[in-house]
C-alpha cells in the first residue's frame, strides 16, 4: 500500500492547511471534498482520509445483534432522552 521508505516533504500555510502530493492522493482515493480524522500520536500526526474504499473496509463492523433495534431508531430515542435532561436541566437553572 504506502511507500513508507520514500517519504516526501510539504510545507504548512499560515492556516495549517498542507497539500498532499498527488501520488498519494491517488494512492488513496482522496478527490475534492474528501472528509479525513487527524489524530495525534507519539510520532506526529496522523491523517486518515474517510473514502469510499475506506467505508467498504468498515461495512458490518456495527453488525446489529438478534433482538437489538436497529441504529436509526436508537439514536432518535437517545436524542429524545437527551432533550428532555437537558430541558430538565435548564428549567432547573431558570430563574422564577
Amino acid at each position: 500500500m504506502a511507500d513508507t521508505t520514500n517519504p516526501e516533504t510539504v510545507s504548512f500555510t499560515v492556516k495549517g492547511q498542507v497539500v498532499i502530493p498527488r501520488r498519494i492522493r491517488r494512492e488513496f482515493e482522496i478527490e475534492n471534498g474528501t472528509k479525513a480524522v487527524v489524530q495525534t500520536t507519539p510520532d506526529g500526526i496522523l491523517l486518515k482520509p474517510i473514502t469510499g474504499a475506506a467505508i467498504k473496509r468498515a461495512r458490518g463492523v456495527l453488525k446489529r445483534k438478534r433482538g437489538e433495534k436497529p441504529l436509526r431508531q436508537w439514536w432518535s430515542e437517545y436524542k429524545k432522552e437527551e432533550k428532555k435532561l437537558e430541558e430538565a436541566r435548564y428549567a432547573r437553572l431558570r430563574p422564577r
